[in-house]
């Protein structure tokens, strides 16, 4: 079953088949629309009419003031349809039912609706001039001329002016309808999600290092993958890189295992190139364990040797440790709380526990970007369109912008797009619950 994402897809591709007059086309997308609304059977209806089928053109418009009975063009429409099918009882009672819905008023802009049209009221009483000069009908034209002339239509005068002569000399008159080639076009509103985004460039790499407390007798292995210009793939999950022995992981540490491709010296060497007072004194050493999780952008030529593409991912996980956002876990807390400033840093040291597992820190952050806070699955999302983030119950989402009331752009294992806000909620407020109904996905689009 096709999503409201596919059918104001279809219907944004039919438009553009309009443009450039791929009727054919145009006609398939507008009617794969999923019950189509008035503006769908509106938009056929003209297709019909460049097509030269004012038959099926009619029944098109038949359908959209169905749809809407207030379609004031729609009637207009349908009564240039029922003018080339030399309807013209039918033509002249169409143009009258698109008077009725002017409702006295001079004109309706349809451009805000996603029509670039202007249909005004001089407009449908000269076209019913027109359908009564065809019906026979001269004095009764010549009357609606000047019914049209009274409204003293703006830059139209001269028009109707011209207009009049010729019905007064039994000469017909030009139709008028709604340029060739127009048709309404979906809101904008609707498109801003429709075009897949790429947050990360063409060539970039995707990797992270957390730290896992369950594993302290060796080095998992290490993954990462790189995406070249030109080629595109599925978004990766970095895997976790850790501290020897649950110790601190240090940028010499990553630097010497990313360039290198092995471990770095183990606990008993001083790999940290920190030195100093701290470092002579065991006794006033912290174990600090830092959970690190970056999306990294790299720029990288093609055919790459290993080494010289791990020196790059290197430098680039240096700066991520730089600008990535620092957040503290308290012993017991399944939370982390933001350190931004040095005094929250400091705050955190002096309520820092003394056990077993020292301090606990966590570093996160997707290309730079400053992460706004954290929020925690409430049901499971699956991802509807390619720019979309999935998730579990439970998982927790970094959020980097806020899309809208709606949406939120957010950032979890390494892939960044955008999910409903209303699966989620604030980290801080999150309470297990027996599973429930979640939001149906197909609803947010």
């Amino acid at each position: 079953m096709s999503t409201l994402g596919d059918q104001v897809r279809d219907w944004h591709h039919g438009v553009l088949a309009v443009a450039r007059e791929d009727l054919e086309r145009a006609l398939c997308l507008f009617s794969a629309v999923r019950e189509p609304p008035a503006k769908i059977y509106f938009n056929m209806g003209c297709v019909h009419l460049m097509a030269g089928d004012p038959e099926a053109a009619l029944r098109a418009f038949d359908q959209a003031v169905t749809k809407d009975t207030c379609m004031a063009v729609g009637f207009f429409q349908r009564g240039v349809a029922n003018f080339q099918l030399e309807r013209f009882q039918e033509a002249v009672s169409d143009f009258q039912l698109a008077l009725a819905q002017l409702r006295s008023n001079a004109a309706i802009d349809y451009t805000q609706l996603g029509l670039r049209f202007k249909l005004q009221a001089w407009e449908v009483l000269y076209n019913m001039a027109s359908a009564e000069c065809q019906a026979g009908l001269w004095a009764k034209a010549a009357d609606t001329l000047v019914e049209a002339t009274s409204k003293w239509p703006e830059g139209a005068q001269g028009v109707l002016d011209t207009a009049l002569d010729q019905v007064q000399k039994r000469a017909p008159l030009q139709l008028r309808q709604v340029p060739t080639g127009e048709v309404f076009q979906p809101p904008r509103q609707y498109l801003q999600h429709l075009k897949p985004m790429d947050f990360l460039g063409k060539a970039k790499v995707v990797a992270s290092g957390i730290p896992d407390n369950h594993n302290t007798d060796g080095w998992p292995q290490q993954r990462s993958q790189v995406e070249q210009a030109g080629h595109q793939s599925p978004p990766s999950v970095g895997k976790r890189t850790l501290s020897n022995k649950g110790g601190p992981m240090s940028h010499a540490l990553c630097y010497n295992l990313l360039a290198s491709g092995r471990p770095a010296p183990g606990p008993s060497e001083d790999s940290s190139g920190t030195g100093g007072a701290a470092a002579k004194d065991p006794e006033s050493l912290v174990t600090v364990t830092v959970q690190c999780h970056f999306t990294v952008p790299l720029k990288a030529p093609r055919d790459t040797d290993l080494s010289s593409l791990r020196a790059l991912l290197a430098q680039a996980l240096l700066h991520q440790a730089h600008v990535g956002q620092l957040s503290y876990q308290a012993p017991g807390e399944k939370f982390w709380v933001p350190i931004p400033t040095e005094e929250s840093l400091q705050s955190v040291w002096r309520n820092a526990a003394t056990g077993p597992r020292g301090l606990q820190l966590q570093c996160r952050g997707a290309w730079g970007r400053p992460v706004l806070y954290q929020v925690v699955a409430r049901h499971d999302y699956s991802a509807q369109r390619p720019e979309d983030l999935d998730f579990h119950r439970g998982d927790t989402v970094d959020v980097l912008c806020e899309v809208d009331e709606s949406w939120l752009e957010g950032h979890r294992d390494g892939c960044i797009g955008i999910f409903p806000k209303c699966f989620v909620v604030p980290a801080g407020t999150y309470v297990e619950a027996l599973p429930g109904p979640g939001p149906k996905p197909g609803d947010q689009h």
